[in-house]
């Protein structure tokens, strides 16, 4: 059974780095034509898709906030990490780790709980 549990800091400043890391385990991220994916959901709105690393490593951003993310990998750890620069309050929300695969990545198999992040000063 594949299990995703998120980790970072509840809280950060306005223009401030939020780094946020996803530790799977029950699988590997790198086994072929897995994407995995961070998602968020700000209060009272539906969820955003954000990015995905595959197993190939080659990531993949939503436009809106590709200037201002990265997703990064450890696989060695079996963990892939969120970075977002310069947050703003926009940028509160739940966020989650989940995993698709294949031509229907967009359907997400397993899901981490989430983890709340407000940004406030």
């Amino acid at each position: 059974q594949v299990q995703l549990q998120e980790s970072g800091p509840g809280l950060a400043k306005p223009s401030q780095t939020l780094s946020l890391t996803c530790t799977v385990s029950g699988g590997s991220i790198t086994t072929y034509n897995y994407f995995w994916s961070w998602i968020r959901q700000p209060p009272g709105k539906g969820l955003e898709w954000i990015g995905y690393i595959p197993n190939s490593g080659s990531t993949r951003y939503t436009p809106s906030l590709k200037s201002r993310t990265s997703i990064s990998r450890d696989t060695s750890k079996n963990q892939f990490t969120l970075q977002v620069s310069s947050v703003t309050p926009e940028d509160t929300a739940v966020y989650y780790c989940a995993r698709g695969s294949g031509s229907d990545w967009t359907i997400f198999e397993y899901w981490g709980q989430g983890t709340q992040v407000t940004v406030s000063s």
